[in-house]
């Protein structure tokens, strides 16, 4: 205990290493409050809409009583993506996709990928959330820590006295590392516990998977400095090493495989999904009225009862434009949520080989703010719309007036977005890094 008390004391004794701590601690909680801003400004958006759906209906109703094909031309209905409180952590794709989506019951492509207005600046920056300041300024604190731990005690002419008087050389290493690993994780528990009360974080399954993850991550930066430093250079050597090699993990990795991943699934889809929307659409305001009713009664068979009215304007032939923009692209809209698919999978696949990477996948995956998860709220978006398709045509077909229809059904509906977590298969990635840095550094640790 003696032993550990000196070296706790050797390492706080820096200014250096206060003002890095503390900078890391205001950095995180600046981080925390970022998030949690980011919560309110959801929650914010799904009271407003709660409120305003009501106030719209009744608004539609008492404007087009007697023309419902017109009121649900306008009539907007919100499917919201309830966000976990985790999300405050890592916000992931929930700062460029919505939360909540108000569609009509138009062609749906057309609305999928709406997104709020946001400043473009903004999203080009990011938020500063908790697992920014885990993966990218955690690393950095590592080094600051553990870059001079055996090259301080060879300048200061120290190393022969520890050779001589230390039981172990490497336990004498592995002791000073172990001190400035506490005081690292003194640091992050502080940080999720003052993230937990914030952002109002029930202490589950997954929180407690981000904070081992978040341990793990911290270990494998030890490890791999105990691999440098134990080449026994000089301070400026071991810091200029450790630096390089962050430098390529967080940044030049990360930006190469996004760019592989880019050209490797190219989503030229994107463009042709919109084009063969609008085309399905719009060229049926020139295309025979018949020819259009029919495709979609092909669709809906069941709607072939109301017949073909092609004289004049009616409203099942301009919905049946309306489907039209979906069924005729509907081969681009798979090829593209394929794409994403498959980018997102390969990308999980590369990620088990760079810690960082997988860090930030994982705490994506945790917080319900991955794209996989994004691609499922909107196909649960995408069911929700047809459900209001399927309920409003026939009234639609059939002149019913609005108010004849029970508006209060129409809240808002909520999704719920599905985490899974798997403790072994996502820890998995972090202890294997470890571990070979360890066995890596073997042929080091004889010649102490």
């Amino acid at each position: 205990m003696i032993k550990y008390k000196l070296f706790l004391q050797q390492c706080i004794r820096s200014k250096e290493v206060w003002m890095s701590l503390l900078l890391i601690t205001l950095l995180g909680i600046v981080a925390i409050i970022i998030g949690s801003k980011h919560l309110e400004r959801q929650e914010q958006a799904i009271a407003e809409v709660s409120s305003y759906q009501e106030q719209h209906f009744d608004r539609q109703v008492s404007l087009h009583n007697e023309d419902l094909g017109l009121l649900l031309y306008y009539a907007n209905f919100a499917y919201i993506n309830n966000l976990d409180p985790l999300a405050g952590v890592s916000i992931g794709q929930a700062d460029v996709n919505p939360t909540v989506k108000r569609i009509t019951i138009k062609t749906f492509e057309a609305q999928k990928f709406d997104t709020d207005l946001v400043n473009p600046m903004n999203l080009q920056s990011g938020n500063l959330d908790l697992s920014f300041v885990i993966i990218y300024l955690f690393p950095l604190l590592v080094i600051v820590l553990t870059f001079n731990a055996v090259s301080e005690e060879t300048e200061t002419g120290t190393w022969r006295l520890v050779a001589i008087q230390a039981k172990s050389k490497l336990g004498f290493i592995i002791s000073k590392l172990f001190i400035r690993f506490l005081l690292l994780l003194g640091v992050l528990l502080l940080l999720f516990g003052i993230a937990k009360t914030i952002l109002g974080i029930p202490l589950n399954t997954s929180f407690f998977a981000m904070l081992a993850l978040s341990v793990c991550y911290i270990i494998f930066w030890f490890t791999l400095s105990f691999f440098v430093i134990n080449f026994k250079k000089t301070s400026g050597f071991n810091a200029l090493l450790l630096l390089s090699v962050w430098l390529v993990l967080i940044i030049l990795l990360p930006a190469g495989v996004n760019a592989y991943i880019a050209s490797k699934y190219p989503v030229p889809e994107a463009l042709s999904t919109a084009i063969a929307q609008r085309d399905g659409y719009h060229t049926k305001w020139d295309t025979d009225k018949l020819a259009t009713i029919e495709k979609f009664y092909k669709h809906y068979p069941q709607f072939k009862k109301y017949g073909y009215p092609t004289d004049g304007f009616n409203w099942l032939w301009y919905y049946a434009m309306q489907q039209m923009g979906d069924d005729d692209s509907k081969s681009e809209q798979d090829a593209l949520s394929k794409k994403i698919k498959l980018r997102e999978q390969f990308g999980t696949q590369i990620a088990k080989f760079i810690p960082n990477i997988h860090l930030q996948l994982a705490f994506n995956q945790l917080a319900g703010t991955s794209m996989s998860q994004h691609m499922d709220y909107l196909q649960n978006t995408e069911m929700f719309h047809e459900k209001l398709r399927l309920f409003f045509y026939p009234k639609i077909f059939e002149g019913k007036h609005a108010n004849t229809i029970d508006w209060n059904q129409f809240r808002p509906e909520h999704y719920e977005t599905k985490t899974t977590v798997n403790f072994l298969k996502s820890l998995l990635p972090l202890v294997s890094a470890s571990i070979f840095m360890i066995l890596i550094s073997i042929p080091n640790i004889r010649r102490l």
